[in-house]
């Protein structure tokens, strides 16, 4: 199930985005559709210098999501695991509690 089109994903916070899946295996939908939004142009035009990579790999390997923010905190999600929701979800609340804007106010 992929997130509602309309939460928009800011990421503002975030410094590097690494996904590594295998695409043949059963369990990697969430995994693709949670690519297929942070790597939309209205996504990385939030923040121009978070660098994204993508790793496909053809060794029945678990999905994963590897997230640096800014402050050099870190978040692993597991795809296999989450719904593409649920990893958007995690990824916005750790965004927004690290928005430099609400940390002024």
């Amino acid at each position: 199930m992929a997130a509602p089109k309309a939460s928009r994903v800011v990421l503002k916070a975030v410094k590097k985005i690494v996904i590594q899946f295998c695409p043949f295996e059963s369990n990697v939908r969430s995994t693709r559709e949670f690519l297929t939004r942070v790597a939309s142009e209205k996504s990385l035009s939030t923040n121009k210098n978070c660098e994204l990579k993508t790793h496909v790999k053809h060794d029945r390997s678990e999905p994963t999501i590897d997230i640096t923010f800014i402050d050099g905190d870190k978040l692993l999600m597991k795809g296999a695991h989450l719904t593409s929701a649920e990893m958007l979800l995690a990824l916005q609340s750790r965004c927004r509690a690290k928005d430099p804007q609400t940390l002024q106010g």
